[in-house]
């Protein structure tokens, strides 16, 4: 790796520890450069680095290296941690393994009755909700995994009826997700399947009707890192449900597992084949690959489907032909884009403007607004959210849409990207900035919470924030719009991998179009996610000690 490619946070680092190792000369020089690549790679995503024999020698000889934990690294096999990643992973390892020891639940013979109820299966075609239930009912841990449409809200609403019916008193539930979007969701869809369970009321009520995020149910202690809850003063759920699961990171996932009470049950949700979260790990992968009997994709998809469904099949599957056949065929659903990146852009966003201009209140504005969105790669350079939300921005300035006098103005969208949990204002969360009739016309900034209400706050008091007329395709994670417009750069850089183009398709419902080039396409298609962790080692070891 050159040099020219590490931060200065990367060189004090390293320079911060060499200087408290034991070496001298040149092998002091080398241990700087194994721990200049190890925060690199941190800052990457990467729990761990992959190290040479030569390397771990170098680093026990520095004195600041163990096998236990107890110093600033730890090896292990050929991998290096810092040490608080390392006992990350150790800790929700032995969490987890622990918590599958639990005991199983009482009554369980009802349960084969219970199953053809919830889940009647009126085809041939296997049952993959059936045997997701299956696997929850009687594990305390599980995942069910599947991509969109695939029916995994469905699916836990009758895991979470049958957990009720199995047991005679009534269950404290709670269900999260990482952002204040997915959250929404969620909520959406948990209220829409409630109705249609095929049980008593009083079975129904057990089941909430609010969605959490992970860091309110949690209790976040800002600014620190830590949490209300925690293993000395657990949550008091019986069952708690994660959606978007692949958005949680190994430290948060640590976190949450450290917080259940002893015998608690975790469901996780989400789709193993979307984005890694965007700090260290791939915890949701890497529980699917080191615990198959916990985990069960769904593989029938419900709702989503037509040209979108196989151009997301044939990007996970890498099959570059099979991309340039749907993008080619014509189908109005998915194609690559023939207008002017900016115009299109502009043009599908000045609805919600026009209805502003109408009187409308800010629940249409929101949904109006909400209907399409621009997923870019990057957030600098060509073809970046940068780029485009400037562009956007002075094209509707221009065609008298918006009128920019500041930094704050009538119609501008912003997403959060800071957390203030005073405020219940999270990294992700969406607004939009209008007069205020209550208030004779002075600005604030709206937003519509988990439950459907709305908040609002003076622009001043509003966290760190960016406007959203384009995001990246990284905070698109958890969200779902009518259309997206996704552009990519005009040139390969690491961020562009298979992983990133097929969470960017599936946050589409009807229609998808693309800006990008041939080449840049092919190598996206062709490149995948792989991060460095130990976690899947860790259960294998955990079980060949067993």
């Amino acid at each position: 790796m050159e040099e020219s490619r590490f931060t200065r946070l990367d060189t004090a680092f390293a320079r911060f520890l060499s200087q408290r190792s034991r070496l001298e000369g040149q092998a002091k020089q080398g241990f700087e450069q194994v721990l200049m690549r190890l925060s690199f790679e941190q800052n990457q995503g990467h729990n761990c680095i992959a190290i040479e024999s030569e390397e771990h020698e170098l680093l026990l000889a520095s004195g600041l290296v163990d096998l236990q934990g107890n110093l600033p690294l730890v090896v292990e096999q050929n991998r290096l941690y810092l040490q608080r990643y390392w006992q990350y992973e150790q800790r929700l390892a032995g969490q987890l393994q622990l918590m599958m020891r639990g005991a199983p639940l009482p009554n369980l013979a009802d349960l084969d009755g219970l199953l053809n109820q919830y889940f009647p299966n009126l085809s041939a075609d296997r049952d993959w909700q059936r045997e997701a239930a299956q696997v929850a009912v009687t594990q305390p841990f599980s995942i069910i995994t599947g991509g969109p449409g695939t029916g995994k809200t469905t699916t836990v609403v009758k895991i979470l009826a049958v957990l009720q019916e199995l047991v005679t008193q009534p269950l404290l539930i709670a269900l999260a997700a990482p952002t204040g979007k997915a959250a929404m969701r969620l909520q959406e869809s948990i209220g829409q399947r409630k109705a249609d369970l095929p049980c008593a009321e009083a079975i129904k009520k057990i089941i909430p009707d609010t969605v959490t995020t992970l860091h309110r149910l949690l209790g976040a202690k800002p600014p620190s890192p830590y949490f209300r809850h925690h293993a000395a003063q657990p949550l008091i759920y019986d069952v708690v449900v994660v959606d978007e699961a692949s958005m949680v990171d190994l430290a948060l996932m640590g976190k949450l597992v450290d917080a259940l009470k002893p015998n608690a049950r975790l469901i996780l949700l989400g789709d193993k084949d979307q984005l890694a979260s965007v700090e260290s790990g791939a915890v949701l992968a890497d529980l699917v690959a080191a615990l198959p009997n916990q985990a069960l994709e769904l593989k029938t998809t419900h709702r989503f489907g037509g040209a979108i469904k196989v151009l997301a099949d044939a990007v996970n599957q890498q099959d570059i032909d099979a991309v340039w056949q749907v993008l080619r065929q014509g189908d109005q659903a998915c194609g690559l884009l023939d207008d002017d990146v900016i115009d299109y852009a502009a043009r599908r966003h000045s609805g919600y403007l026009r209805l502003l201009q109408n009187g409308a209140d800010f629940t249409g504005l929101f949904a109006e607004f909400s209907r399409f969105q621009v997923l870019c790669a990057n957030r600098q350079g060509k073809n970046s959210v940068a780029e485009l939300n400037h562009g956007v921005e002075q094209k509707l300035l221009a065609q008298g849409l918006i009128h920019v006098s500041g930094l704050w103005y009538v119609g501008r969208p912003i997403m959060v990207t800071q957390n203030n949990a005073a405020l219940h204002l999270y990294n992700g969360d969406m607004g939009l900035c209008l007069p205020d009739r209550e208030q004779q016309g002075k600005l604030m900034v709206f937003f519509q919470r988990a439950d459907g209400s709305v908040k609002k706050y003076l622009p001043a008091r509003v966290p760190h924030c960016e406007t959203v007329f384009a995001m990246t395709i990284h905070k698109s994670q958890g969200s779902e719009f009518e259309e997206v417009l996704i552009v990519l750069p005009d040139a390969m850089n690491p961020v562009l991998t298979k992983e990133l183009l097929y969470t960017a398709i599936t946050r589409a419902k009807q229609v998808v179009k693309l800006v990008v080039d041939d080449d840049v396409l092919a190598q996206t298609v062709a490149q995948k996610v792989a991060r460095v962790t130990g976690l899947v080692d860790k259960f294998r070891a955990d079980v060949a000690k067993s």
